[in-house]
């Protein structure tokens, strides 16, 4: 990691912080990096926002996308404090930034009470056997709409 890199964790690491002793959510802070400049920064704030998904990285993703007018992170760099769970991964993905540098890991968040394990461990399970079961319910009509929307000329696809 280079002196910038650090530099830019250090600053995800005092958002953690800074969000845990404000009350605002958990000790997680994350801040997004495009071609040396910080686009986007944030803590969790699920506590101070009674959101779920508010976490640091879903937060930092949010602002960066928001200043570039863009629903993709491409070229930037994200730097997180702690490997990103399985929501903030998805999203990281949906974003698709060029790399992704976290400080704790997963096994060290879970030592510490925030444990995504139950996550990962559902994700290979068939839906109807999931700890909050899912049904699928065909529809016609929703089978209908994206038929439309595969056929929609004018689509932009993401």
């Amino acid at each position: 990691m280079t002196e910038v890199q650090k530099t830019y964790m250090q600053m995800a690491i005092r958002l953690s912080r800074s969000g845990m002793n404000t009350g605002k959510g958990g000790p997680f802070g994350c801040v997004i990096v495009k071609d040396g400049i910080v686009i986007g920064q944030g803590n969790n704030q699920v506590l101070s926002t009674n959101d779920p998904t508010a976490h640091a990285e879903v937060v930092a993703i949010r602002e960066a996308c928001k200043n570039l007018r863009s629903f993709q992170l491409d070229g930037c760099e994200i730097y997180t404090s702690c490997e990103p769970c399985p929501m903030c991964l998805g999203a990281i993905y949906w974003a698709r930034p060029k790399q992704v540098f976290y400080a704790n890991t997963r096994q060290q968040a879970a030592d510490a009470g925030f444990d995504d394990d139950f996550i990962y461990q559902e994700l290979p399970l068939p839906p109807q056997e999931r700890k909050i079961p899912m049904q699928h319910f065909p529809d016609e009509e929703a089978l209908k709409v994206f038929g439309e929307w595969y056929d929609n000329e004018n689509k932009k696809v993401y």
